[in-house]
């Protein structure tokens, strides 16, 4: 957090104003409280819980697990096969008719 402090309020101003002042604080000014001139709180915004992607795809992206540049993938050539019969995709293809 910044230590720049763009207002300050004593604490007998913050009670008798005080939506005002969470006002300022929700629009993004920070407030400090004072008590006998003395620093002793700051106001601040919350920020808005950011919500998770449901997808597992969009999860690892937002983790930093992954990335992926918006790019059709360069994919690596298929890994050759070295058991006897027919191919799944060829038996799948031949069903599709």
């Amino acid at each position: 957090m910044s230590d720049v402090v763009a207002s300050r309020v004593s604490v007998r101003d913050l009670k008798t104003h005080l939506s005002v002042w969470l006002a300022r604080a929700q629009s993004g000014e920070v407030v400090e409280v004072t008590s006998h001139r003395k620093p002793i709180a700051r106001i601040t915004a919350v920020m808005p819980e950011e919500r998770a992607p449901d997808n597992p795809l969009q999860r690892a992206i937002h983790a930093g697990l992954i990335s992926w540049n918006g790019q059709k993938p360069n994919l690596p050539p298929p890994v050759p096969l070295r058991g006897k019969g027919t191919p799944l995709s060829n038996i799948v293809m031949e069903d599709r008719g």
